[in-house]
């Protein structure tokens, strides 16, 4: 068993906090942002957070809690009993909790919260009693217990589901009757009765957290995001503050800025009378934080600026503290009760790549970071994202659906109603969107697979919308017009069903849905990067040189500040439709006619495309590879291509049979490639060679290209190939 500290729990809130940011691989991000969040004066219900500690045995020991956490948890829930005047699990003055995952790393929606913890048949009706909403009380119980038989009894949650639906169509929702509902649901579900011990409540929900750390959502994510397995999550135990209370009583998710754009202005969403979970899962449709972000929604809906303005305010306020104390955009949750504004959680936010660079820049400019920890706040996995495409203007067409734009950037492929579907369709080597009424953590494998993902419910703070962020997937949510019927493989917009397997094309900087595969154009890069490219400047001490492959790449390599073509790929040249032609005729041709005049119409064609590429590469080091393709490559398939390629040639079908079948290999990606193409076809190389040095003197006589040979094994190959090159030039 792993050593025992002096405690397995840190207090945090009722005038004290154990824990700061560092204590983030004891306390788990969360745990430690509560504790700086009181440290720093803000609202924060108090609790205590259970330490990654507790996780590493719990797994060393086979699942067993070790030794002295059950006192330790008896003591912090004393703490908090004592600061409230309430006691946990008294029929009379009960104290109510959540329980939540943290892991030291962020890791959204990936593992278990149960929220209510503490009501029971008894508890609910004294939470009515002292609220003077006995509805309040009992939407809170109907809420915990079909969390608790999810989370903790592992139930299937479609009968819930259909006794809720079912529940709201009447109109008003008799939330007692539906609690007795989920209370037999639950109770026949898992052979014994629904549990009303709040404590035997508390060690089932934790023991249900620490189990999620190795759920396959949580262990996907993990392996996705290169994150380690040990020490495991945290597990925070908080007075319950309640966003269902009421008129006066909501929960959100805000960020201090726009994680889309980086403008910087306060972006987020809440819902009211409503709890945590309604707004992640995008069960509900949410308003937003700001009069401006209404605006932006077209002013259908009532912002919390207006609705609650002193709260707003507030709430603003505990934005800019976060900010000056981390240095860093955050992501905060929220809830409003009856009035009052709590703090649940603070976290580094997850960004589009543009809006890390704008804010990256803001931040050092408005003197909260310096340009250092501005460069370092860029992701450098973000960087290549950059240059999200979107769906050109010019397209035409109109758009099939139009929901909110989360994640920026625009993608086609077949649409996949599942997980595994947008998995099968990635193995095939095929893009897939996917389609679903809301994302959930259990998809995280099919996120990571797909090409773009589309929901017809949630906000720009839904589960779907900040992993496909992070992860930067195009993604459009809130897509009322789309409804989805994923048994049977189709959802339908404006009258148009779209099956398993066709083709759309989403648009995340814009929420727009189209049918079939739209032309895409990539952005301008944005002022903001182009400020950090020169601060870098300032602090390197490496030169980056591209790798490229076409003309385009050249081109933005050549925006992006590389200070050379470290490597140009010339297979670009060959793979048009003409160039592939005299390939073809080239390894076919039995006459020295016939060589040369394929050999020449391949220079034509040569010439113009390194031509085009040296004029953007024009003062830079430039490498350029000769062709590295194996032959197979450029044989012949099926008898229409034979048939073109033995016309173009000169020969007959059958002597071009002949020739491809004496040409066949066993391994071609071993074999016949490279330099070894060279000394089968010295002229091949020859040609190349020819057109790079005439484009580099028509463009620039300056310019001195450097030749790479590839695929070279001995020093005879290299010789023979080099004197040929040296003749050349």
């Amino acid at each position: 068993m792993l050593p025992r500290p002096h405690s397995w729990i840190s207090h945090f809130g009722l005038g004290e906090a154990h824990g700061a940011p560092a204590d983030a691989a004891a306390l788990g991000s969360k745990g430690a942002g509560l504790a700086t969040m009181c440290t720093l004066g803000l609202p924060v219900p108090p609790g205590f957070t259970i330490a990654t500690s507790v996780c590493a045995t719990y797994y060393a020991e086979s699942r067993t809690l070790p030794e002295g956490l059950e006192a330790d948890v008896q003591a912090g829930l004393e703490v908090l009993e004592r600061g409230s005047g309430l006691r946990f699990g008294s029929p009379h003055d009960p104290l109510f909790v959540s329980v939540r995952s943290g892991a030291p790393s962020s890791m959204p929606g990936m593992m278990d919260t149960v929220l209510n913890v503490g009501l029971n048949d008894a508890t609910v009706v004294a939470l009515g009693h002292r609220a003077g909403d006995e509805r309040f009380a009992w939407d809170s119980y109907r809420r915990f217990v079909q969390a608790y038989a999810d989370v903790v009894l592992g139930l299937d949650t479609e009968p819930f589901d259909a006794a809720l639906a079912a529940a709201r169509r009447q109109g008003t929702a008799d939330w007692r009757a539906l609690t007795a509902t989920f209370l037999r649901l639950a109770a026949d579900g898992s052979g014994t009765p629904f549990p009303q011990d709040a404590h035997a409540q508390l060690w089932g929900a934790v023991r249900a957290v620490l189990d999620s750390w190795r759920s396959r959502r949580a262990t996907n994510y993990r392996r996705l995001h290169n994150l380690p397995d040990v020490p495991g999550t945290a597990v925070t135990v908080q007075s319950m503050v309640f966003g269902n209370a009421g008129a006066e009583s909501a929960t959100g998710v805000g960020f201090t800025r726009d994680p889309a754009t980086g403008a910087p202005e306060p972006f987020g969403e809440f819902a009211a009378n409503a709890q945590g979970d309604d707004v992640v899962s995008g069960t509900l449709t949410p308003q937003p934080l700001s009069r401006a972000g209404r605006e932006r929604l077209g002013g259908a809906s009532t912002s919390l600026e207006e609705a609650m303005p002193a709260v707003y305010a507030d709430l603003v306020a505990h934005f800019r503290t976060l900010e000056r104390h981390f240095g860093a955009m955050q992501d905060v949750e929220f809830t409003i009760e009856r009035g009052r504004l709590w703090l649940l959680q603070t976290r580094a936010g997850s960004t589009s790549p543009h809006a890390s660079a704008r804010i990256a820049v803001d931040m050092a400019n408005e003197g909260l970071i310096d340009r250092r920890r501005a460069l370092a706040a860029v992701d450098v996995t973000s960087v290549g994202r950059l240059m999200h495409p979107s769906v050109r203007a010019d397209s035409g067409q109109p758009p099939l659906a139009k929901g909110l734009p989360a994640s920026p950037g625009a993608a086609a492929g077949a649409v996949a109603f599942t997980a595994e579907d947008a998995d099968m369709f990635a193995s095939q080597g095929r893009a897939a969107i996917l389609v679903l009424t809301e994302t959930h953590p259990r998809d995280i494998h099919g996120i990571h697979a797909a090409a773009g993902i589309l929901t017809s419910r949630g906000g720009a703070t839904s589960h779907a919308a900040i992993v496909a962020r992070g992860m930067g997937r195009p993604c459009v949510v809130g897509a009322g017009e789309v409804r989805v019927d994923a048994a049977a493989g189709t959802f339908v917009a404006r009258g148009r069903e779209v099956r398993r397997g066709e083709i759309i094309t989403i648009d995340g900087g814009t929420g727009e849905v189209f049918l079939g595969a739209l032309p895409l154009e990539r952005p301008e890069l944005g002022p903001a990067f182009a400020t950090l490219l020169g601060w870098s400047d300032a602090v390197r001490r490496l030169g980056v040189r591209a790798n490229t492959e076409t003309p385009d790449d050249v081109t933005l390599a050549s925006a992006l500040g590389a200070q050379g073509i470290g490597l140009l790929r010339t297979e670009f040249s060959f793979q048009e439709p003409e160039a592939l032609a005299l390939m073809r005729a080239l390894i076919l041709a039995d006459s020295g006619e016939a060589r040369r005049t394929t050999l020449d119409g391949l220079l034509t064609l040569q010439r113009a495309a390194y031509a085009r590429v040296l004029a953007f590469a024009r003062g830079m080091p430039i490498t350029i590879r000769l062709l590295d393709l194996p032959l197979s490559a450029f044989v012949p398939q099926g008898e229409d291509e034979i048939a073109a390629v033995a016309a173009h040639s000169r020969t007959t079908p059958a002597e071009a049979r002949a020739r491809i079948a004496a040409l066949a290999e066993t391994n071609p990606a071993l074999g016949h490639r490279g330099c070894r193409l060279a000394v089968s076809w010295p002229d091949l190389y020859a040609v190349q060679v020819r057109a790079i040095l005439e484009a580099a003197v028509e463009i620039d006589a300056s310019i001195v290209p450097q030749i790479l040979v590839p695929v070279v094994s001995l020093a005879s190959e290299f010789a023979h190939v080099a004197a040929n090159i040296a003749g050349v030039a």
